[in-house]
């Protein structure tokens, strides 16, 4: 990546469930991209949204922000949002935060589509 300013985001539909992807990190300066991303998904008709923390080593407050308005859009959308994938510096920022009693995190992506 050229610019640090950028983050790929990989999109994968799965029967009733879309699959979003980050990878890198989630900071002040790429959470904007993942938000516009997750709004953009939340315009086609899916039951669940997953994204899948795997290839994220570090997240900071904003990409935080980004998955609780993530969370809210989920629940005004009628559909569910899971977290999968979370590596340990992500996953104790949720736990300091306690937003893992929040989300639903599952392991993985198999794990998510069929909580």
């Amino acid at each position: 990546m050229a610019n640090g300013d950028t983050i790929e985001i990989k999109v994968e539909r799965r029967s009733d469930a879309v699959v979003v992807r980050p990878v890198g990190d989630v900071d002040l300066n790429r959470s904007p991209a993942l938000r516009e991303q997750l709004k953009a998904v939340t315009d086609k008709k899916t039951k669940r949204m997953i994204v899948d923390l795997s290839e994220v080593p570090y997240m900071d407050s904003s990409g935080v922000a980004t998955l609780v308005e993530a969370m809210q859009l989920a629940r005004r959308g009628g559909y569910t949002l899971l977290l999968c994938g979370l590596q340990e510096r992500v996953r104790s920022i949720f736990e300091i935060a306690r937003l893992d009693t929040v989300f639903q995190v599952v392991t993985d992506v198999d794990a998510a589509m069929h909580a």
